[in-house]
């Protein structure tokens, strides 16, 4: 394995992350991510290990700014994220952060061919040419395993495997510099979950991709994790 380099990708300094529920007269609060610090270097698979329940994906949502922090302080390669959300460091963390999440089937939407979910972000991106969209689909479909002939077909054609390999183009088409894997292959078969460890792999020694692998499964964060 390459020597890592030592500067810190990602630096999280006493995130918390807290629900209220309730009305005016009666609150609750529930500390789902209380004073959590950590730091991920540049090309390391950094795993965030937990049981159910113990905040670990709220702290992915929280990093890519689907919750608000409650307190604490995040820095994407030296820039605050964890501030105000403004329509310029929206744009930073999709350029920067993409997700592969959980549940291969849920995170597709059934209405869209591969080629238009894995191209969105392309598109969202400004990039308008519909010919190197296409080529720049085929190439990242190529790169997780799977043919240009898959690209016209929709999602619920695919075994989970598949699913969650499209799930990973998704993610890498827009070369992030972060991937957070949240539950990658809890929701996969056994015989499956070692290829997708594999790939995932292969693809953070090929694109020189930071990984941060949440998960609850001490051998599999063992086998994948620096």
């Amino acid at each position: 394995m390459a020597e890592l380099n030592t500067a810190p990708l990602l630096e999280v300094e006493h995130l918390s992350k807290h629900f209220v529920s309730g009305n005016r007269f009666h609150r609750h609060t529930v500390k789902a991510v209380d004073d959590v610090s950590f730091t991920v270097r540049r090309s390391e698979t950094f795993g965030l290990v937990g049981e159910s329940g113990c905040g670990k994906t709220t702290i992915g949502r929280t990093i890519l700014r689907l919750y608000d922090p409650t307190d604490g302080v995040m820095r994407l390669d030296g820039r605050e994220i964890s501030g105000p959300m403004t329509r310029d460091l929206r744009r930073y963390l999709t350029d920067h952060v993409s997700c592969v999440f959980q549940d291969p089937v849920e995170s597709l939407n059934p209405r869209m061919t591969i080629r238009e979910i894995i191209g969105e972000g392309l598109e969202v991106r400004g990039l308008r040419n519909r010919q190197e969209i296409d080529e720049k689909v085929y190439s990242v479909l190529q790169a997780v395993g799977l043919t240009r002939e898959h690209a016209n077909r929709y999602p619920h054609e695919f075994s989970g495997g598949q699913r969650q390999r499209i799930g990973i183009a998704r993610a890498i088409i827009v070369q992030p510099s972060m991937v957070i894997a949240d539950e990658p292959v809890s929701a996969l078969d056994v015989s499956i979950q070692a290829q997708v460890i594999n790939l995932l792999n292969e693809l953070k020694e090929s694109m020189g991709l930071t990984i941060l692998f949440v998960a609850h499964n001490l051998s599999v964060v063992k086998y994948f994790s620096d």
